[in-house]
């Protein structure tokens, strides 16, 4: 599997770094491969060094104003530089399986309510998942209840995202749901 995350690239301490290394080393001990921003700095680094460390592998998706703080990769890792960071989404949803969102500031927010939104509008159907280290994500997702509550969802909440409290919760939904529509003769999106 194809897995997004959307993450800060910022140096952050134990409590957001520790949850980024288990999932990182989840996702390459399980063999998947980790779509990622492509930097080489902050938590981005930390999801990548831990799941090249564990056996997976790597696509970036860089883009051009911070290409000099990408990972370097070799064969059969990949590293793609966009020309901006429309395009730098499009391209990370191009080419994952599933997404999860991991603590960030605005720019993870930013992919965050892109992906929700167009799977709202069912323009994909790919699992997505919000992994609430350190409570991190707790006014987010009262506010979508909310929003739930009072019909400005026109799916349910549990249809459009999925929100995990600790990594092997959200690997576990993620391989759970593959399956699940593996079986059922269709790939997800």
């Amino acid at each position: 599997m194809n897995i997004c995350v959307f993450l800060s690239a910022a140096d952050l301490d134990e409590r957001y770094t520790r949850p980024a290394r288990e999932f990182a080393e989840l996702l390459g001990k399980g063999g998947h491969t980790l779509v990622w921003g492509g930097s080489e700095s902050g938590l981005m680094k930390v999801v990548a060094d831990g799941v090249a460390e564990s056996g997976g592998r790597l696509t970036g998706v860089s883009v051009d104003f911070l290409a000099a703080k990408a990972r370097v990769v070799a064969e059969p890792d990949q590293m793609v530089i966009a020309g901006d960071l429309a395009e730098r989404k499009a391209l990370l949803l191009e080419k994952s399986d599933a997404v999860v969102i991991m603590v960030g500031g605005t720019g993870t927010l930013d992919e965050a309510t892109e992906i929700l939104e167009l799977k709202k509008h069912g323009k994909t159907d790919k699992p997505i998942v919000l992994l609430n280290s350190a409570g991190f994500y707790d006014g987010l997702k009262e506010q979508f209840r909310r929003m739930e509550d009072e019909g400005f969802l026109p799916i349910p909440l549990t249809d459009l995202v999925f929100f995990a409290e600790e990594p092997v919760g959200a690997m576990a939904y993620l391989e759970t749901v593959t399956s699940a529509a593996a079986a059922a003769g269709r790939g997800v999106e």
